[in-house]
C-alpha cells in the first residue's frame, strides 16, 4: 500500500528543559514519512532551499522514503523556532522564517498520484485542496490543521473537510473549530462537516478516536524522560496511517490498532530532540512498545 505525505520540512531551533538545539532536521512531513515508513512505502512531497544539506534526505532515504516530491528551490529552507515551558504542554514560537515554504504549491510526480493512504498535513487549506485534485482513487485521506487557517481560511478549511475520511487535531484546536468544549460533541460537529473519523490529540493524555458510534481512548506512554515534543503530533499520525496502510479492513478493530500504532511511534519521537530516536529505532521495539500498551490497558 502507498501512502504519501504533503507537507513542511524544515529546520528546526528548539529549547526544552532537557537542553538546546539548532538547525536540525524538522518539519511536518519528515516527521510523518519517517513514523509511517516503519509499516511500509512513503512518498513525501514538500520544498527546500538551496541550503538544504543532502545528508537529510539520504536520511529519508534511508528509510526508504521516496523523496521524488521533494524539490528545492532558490532561497532558504523554512525554519522555526521554540521553547517550550517546564511542563512540555505548551510553548512559545520564539520566530518563523518561510523561506522557499512561502511559495509551496504542491504538484505530485505523476507516480505519485494512485497513492492509496493520503495525509495532508499543516499546510493551507486550499493546497490541501490542490493535492486532492492530483490524486485519482485513495481509498483513505486524513489531514491536520491549526489555529492560523481556522481563523484566517475557514471556507477553505471547510471546504477540504468535506472533501476527508479523517481529522487529526489537537484539543484546543478542534474546540476552537467547533466553539464547544465537551470533546464529545465536538467530535459530532466535526462529523457533520465530513470527516467520518476524528482523532483528538491531548498530548500527556493521549489520544480520542471518534468512529461509528464509539469512542476509543488511547493513554500516552508514560515516560521517565521527555526531551522533545516537536513533532509528536506528526509522528502519532505517520504511525496511525501508517499501521492502517497495512490493514486489509478498514473497521474499527483496524483503526484502534492504528491509533495505537501512532501512540508508539509519539512517544519513541519524543525521547530525543528532533528525529534523533528514529536514527536508531528497530521494528522490534515498536511491536514490544505496542504490547506494553496493550498490558497498559487491559483490565
Amino acid at each position: 500500500m502507498s501512502v504519501l505525505v504533503v507537507g513542511s520540512v524544515a529546520f528546526d531551533d528548539i529549547e526544552t528543559p532537557a537542553g538546546r538545539v539548532k538547525g536540525v532536521l524538522g518539519g511536518a512531513a519528515c516527521y510523518f514519512a519517517v513514523a509511517a515508513s516503519y509499516f511500509g512505502a512513503v512518498r513525501a512531497v514538500g520544498v527546500v532551499g538551496s541550503d538544504f544539506p543532502d545528508e537529510h534526505l539520504d536520511f529519508l532515504g534511508e528509510r526508504g522514503i521516496d523523496t521524488r516530491g521533494i524539490y528545492r528551490a532558490a532561497g532558504s529552507t523554512f525554519r522555526w523556532g521554540g521553547r517550550y515551558h517546564e511542563s512540555l504542554d505548551d510553548r512559545d514560537t520564539l520566530f518563523t522564517d518561510l523561506g522557499v515554504f512561502d511559495g509551496f504549491n504542491p504538484d505530485l510526480p505523476e507516480a505519485y498520484q494512485d497513492s492509496e493512504y493520503v495525509f495532508l498535513a499543516n499546510i493551507h487549506p486550499s493546497l490541501q485542496l490542490r493535492v486532492l485534485e492530483q490524486v485519482s482513487a485513495p481509498r483513505f485521506i486524513a489531514m491536520d490543521t491549526m489555529n492560523f487557517w481556522i481563523e484566517g481560511t475557514r471556507p477553505e478549511l471547510e471546504q477540504t473537510l468535506a472533501r476527508v475520511d479523517g481529522l487529526v487535531i489537537n484539543d484546543q484546536e478542534a474546540r476552537q473549530l467547533t466553539g464547544e468544549h465537551n470533546l464529545v460533541r465536538v467530535a459530532a460537529l466535526i462529523r457533520d462537516m465530513g470527516p467520518r473519523i476524528v482523532i483528538i490529540k491531548r498530548g500527556e493524555h493521549g489520544a480520542l478516536l471518534f468512529e461509528g458510534e464509539g469512542v476509543f481512548a488511547a493513554p500516552a506512554f508514560p515516560l521517565r524522560e521527555v526531551q522533545d515534543p516537536t513533532g509528536a503530533g506528526d509522528s502519532f499520525a505517520g504511525g496511525f496511517i501508517g499501521a492502517l496502510a497495512r490493514e486489509e479492513e478498514l473497521d474499527g478493530g483496524a483503526l484502534r490498532r492504528a491509533v495505537i500504532y501512532g501512540s508508539v511511534l509519539a512517544s519513541f519521537c519524543v525521547e530525543r530532540f528532533s528525529l534523533d530516536r528514529f536514527r536508531e529505532l528497530s521494528g522490534p521495539e515498536i511491536e514490544e512498545r505496542f504490547a506494553r500498551f496493550r498490558a497498559l490497558s487491559t483490565f
